[in-house]
């Protein structure tokens, strides 16, 4: 290992607001609203507040599959949660996200308002509540959810991990981008060794364990997470990149991936989703020719 300045911990951390890299204005070490702003809610039974990050990808994916199957009761609108301009401070969004994070979701169809946030938790009651994506019987659901929870606990080292000190980091830095690179090979080794032995996370069948997963990994070895590929050897995994492919090619994967989308191809960008018919009129590059 190259030399490098060791730090010192001080005896009392105190937060130094200039040292968070790419995101140093948002994080902070107190959660709460930082600004009075309700929420917009339009016409549909579900609210999504929401942003095309791989967590953000997971709802909209899932809400469009409900949809491809028939469930007109998943019809939502999703709204813009810009988090690097602090959206998800809002009075309004915290009152749906305690924890500030995004996706947040609102049930309109019950009786009385259902909020649901960790995107875990949406998927699950998502699935719960059409019945769909989600085993019944006792064994296959242990394993869907097994899959699931394994996602939930393992992104972060991806995430806030890997992915801040490779890409987002003030400077690089040998040790944490060596641990987290190590783990993700291995997480992505679990991964690639299951699949081996399956089609899909949970077995035969497609379920939220692979709805979770694949905005994760699937983007990671598809080349769209941190500019990392070449770098992890993601080729190496081939069960993997098989399995991405399976489901990157379903139309309604498609659709979601789109959703509270801000970057990358203007084509593949469907900045809120009011209805079905805004994948044809209003993905970003008309909205661009039409205000041309």
């Amino acid at each position: 290992m190259s030399d490098q300045t060791e730090y010192t911990p001080p005896k009392v951390w105190t937060w130094d607001q200039e040292s968070g890299g790419q995101f140093a204005n948002i994080n902070r070490p107190i959660s709460g609203p930082t600004h009075d702003k309700d929420l917009p809610v339009g016409k549909h039974p579900f609210q999504l507040y929401s942003l095309a990050t791989p967590n953000g990808q997971k709802v909209s994916i899932m809400l469009e599959e409900l949809l491809a199957l028939g469930h007109t009761g998943a019809e939502y609108d999703a709204w813009l949660i810009r988090i690097n301009e602090g959206d998800q401070f809002s009075s309004g969004f915290v009152g749906v996200n305690p924890n500030s994070k995004i996706p947040a979701l609102m049930d309109h169809s019950e009786p009385e308002p259902v909020r649901v946030f960790e995107s875990g938790a949406i998927l699950q009651y998502l699935a719960e509540k059409f019945g769909a994506f989600l085993p019944t019987e006792r064994a296959a659901r242990a394993e869907c959810l097994s899959w699931l929870f394994w996602q939930m606990g393992s992104a972060p080292y991806l995430g806030g991990g890997f992915g801040h000190f490779y890409a987002y980091a003030p400077f690089k830095m040998e040790y944490p981008i060596n641990r987290f690179a190590m783990e993700v090979k291995r997480q992505l080794d679990v991964l690639d060794r299951r699949l081996a032995e399956v089609p899909y996370l949970g077995g035969e069948d497609y379920t939220i364990a692979d709805i979770a997963t694949f905005p994760w990994y699937g983007g990671l070895v598809k080349g769209r997470q941190y500019e990392a590929a070449e770098f992890l050897s993601v080729h190496e995994y081939t069960n993997v990149l098989r399995w991405a492919d399976r489901i990157e090619a379903r139309p309604a994967v498609k659709r979601g991936l789109m959703v509270n989308r801000v970057k990358g191809d203007p084509s593949k960008q469907l900045r809120e989703r009011h209805d079905a018919g805004d994948f044809d009129t209003k993905t970003q590059d008309k909205l661009e020719g039409e205000q041309a």
